[in-house]
């Protein structure tokens, strides 16, 4: 017997709700955040997102069912991945649209900053201008095991915890751009803070490697992932 029209339709947006149900929760729209960082284990995983490891998992079994990641073992490690760029251009569409139709998020974000002096954001057009001064350290705040996987050409990593201990590394009378993983993480935000206090010159760009690259500028790899 052949299906009817329904029948198919109802299949078909069964099939497309299975993406809708995956991205439908907080935690797993951050795990993919970070995944458009860096391939990352299990235990990476939990760590950065201040989850437990049994979360986590669930999470990413989900995002798993609907094909959105891909997972590989090597012996008691497990490693999660994009499933391919598509995940990452669907998540940028979807923060795209967040942003221009819930006020909420606006206000949360400015509230956010409005807190942290105003720190507000430099874009990528002005950071290649600033760099061609030749008066602009541009530090990568995020893990090395990102910055490794991908980062801006001419940025230094300088993960957040390390650094204090390399404010002897940077020029006082320059000016310090720092990036993270983008425009809701919080790594860049904090290190501006930090080395404001310190008395260095020093602004945040908003735009992380994802956006850089989807901007159709060149990223540079550092080897291997660690």
């Amino acid at each position: 017997m052949q299906a009817s029209g329904r029948a198919y339709k109802d299949a078909v947006y069964g099939q497309f709700a299975r993406i809708g149900k995956a991205l439908a929760s907080p935690r797993r729209l951050e795990l993919l955040d970070l995944l458009c960082q860096a391939p990352r284990t299990v235990d990476a995983l939990a760590g950065e997102a201040g989850q437990s490891l049994a979360n986590t998992s669930h999470h990413l079994q989900v995002l798993h069912g609907a094909r959105l990641v891909e997972s590989e073992r090597k012996g008691v490690f497990v490693t999660y991945r994009l499933a391919d760029d598509d995940v990452a251009v669907l998540y940028r569409s979807l923060r795209a649209l967040a942003e221009s139709r819930l006020a909420e998020l606006e206000q949360v974000t400015r509230l956010f900053l409005d807190e942290r002096e105003a720190m507000e954001p430099i874009g990528a057009v002005d950071l290649i201008e600033r760099m061609r001064s030749g008066r602009v350290t541009l530090l990568d705040v995020r893990p090395e095991r990102e910055y490794r996987s991908g980062h801006i050409p001419g940025a230094v990593s300088a993960p957040l915890g390390e650094l204090e201990g390399r404010l002897e590394d940077f020029d006082r009378d320059g000016e310090i751009v720092a990036y993270c993983r983008g425009p809701y993480c919080v790594l860049a935000i904090e290190a501006v803070a930090r080395l404001r206090a310190r008395g260095f010159d020093a602004v945040r760009m908003e735009d992380g490697v994802p956006e850089w690259r989807a901007r159709g500028f060149d990223v540079e790899t550092a080897g291997a992932p660690l």
